[in-house]
């Protein structure tokens, strides 16, 4: 499977991007009820929770990232990423795929629901 990158931005609404180092890992958790967004990812860090946003614009996506919305369906409820560049503009990360994820963009309907009963907990 092909790296996922994708940027973190709104940072400085929370801690700011000082907090941010090289292979940190951020947790991604959709907010579908955000009144702003319907694709809405939130970032969060251990101990810290909410700092920022995954960027879904194309004016805070970041090189070779994908916007918030392309990623939204990659995943459950939750994922997790992985640092790599802090930039001024937004931080750029890699998402984290456990060794049993497969991409969904490869699999039929039928089993894209399989794999989305299972992230979500429902067997």
């Amino acid at each position: 499977m092909a790296d996922i990158f994708f940027t973190i931005t709104g940072t400085s609404h929370y801690f700011g991007n000082k907090i941010f180092e090289r292979k940190i890992k951020v947790k991604l958790v959709k907010e579908p009820d955000n009144d702003y967004d319907k694709e809405a990812i939130r970032v969060e860090l251990r101990g810290l929770g909410k700092v920022g946003y995954v960027a879904n614009s194309p004016y805070t996506v970041l090189g070779e990232s994908i916007s918030a919305g392309r990623l939204y369906d990659l995943f459950g409820k939750e994922a997790e990423g992985r640092v790599l560049y802090v930039l001024d503009r937004g931080i750029v990360c890699e998402l984290l795929v456990p060794k049993d994820w497969h991409d969904p963009r490869s699999f039929s309907f039928d089993k894209l629901k399989k794999l989305r009963r299972r992230d979500n907990g429902n067997q």
